[in-house]
């Protein structure tokens, strides 16, 4: 006597193993629209650092309510990564636009995460409680509702409330590590020469 997968079970296992590389795919594709937009290799790093903040807080909802990993916590965690860029681009967006008017990367970054802070929360806010109805569906199909808004309500929870502090950390390193790596390529100072 023994046991076999079936229906749901042996399409999930079968396939079990693609999610990571969806995942991977997911994070090089926003990367990539990204540099593409913003011209550069590095501004886009500063965004898709926030990521791994929001799943935590996925990690953390997932377990408090005791869902395992299934096709619809899956998708929500495809649909996270977006999400949690979605802040963190506001914020590295304005601070561009700052730095290009002659603004210092410090300062751009902190006065770009001041700027749009309320507005993010706000949005985010109104999103977080726009899925909350999700956690507690019931009826047909009360299953897979209560597991995407599980992900997404706790992947934006934990975006906006942890990952939002480091963004203007992440933008500045980025920028900074861009800069030393021009630097070096043309030849110039590791530092910049203070004049006296």
């Amino acid at each position: 006597m023994g046991y076999d997968w079936t229906a749901t079970s042996y399409q999930e296992k079968r396939v079990g193993y693609q999610a990571y590389f969806i995942y991977a795919l997911s994070v090089t594709l926003v990367f990539m629209v990204l540099a593409a937009l913003y011209e550069s290799w590095t501004s886009p790093a500063a965004v898709i650092l926030v990521v791994p903040m929001a799943l935590v807080g996925v990690l953390v909802a997932l377990m408090l309510r005791s869902f395992d990993n299934n096709l619809y916590t899956q998708i929500g965690l495809v649909l996270m990564i977006a999400l949690a860029s979605k802040n963190a681009i506001l914020v590295v967006e304005f601070a561009r636009d700052l730095q290009r008017a002659g603004m210092p990367v410090k300062e751009a970054a902190i006065e770009a995460t001041s700027r749009r802070f309320r507005p993010i929360v706000m949005t985010s806010f109104a999103f977080i409680l726009g899925v909350s109805p999700l956690l507690f569906a019931t009826g047909a199909g009360a299953a897979s509702q209560r597991a995407i808004g599980t992900v997404v309500f706790g992947g934006m929870l934990s975006s906006t409330l942890m990952a939002m502090p480091f963004v203007p950390v992440f933008y500045v390193a980025t920028q900074w590590m861009s800069e030393r790596r021009r630097r070096r390529k043309h030849g110039g100072p590791e530092r910049p020469e203070k004049k006296a």
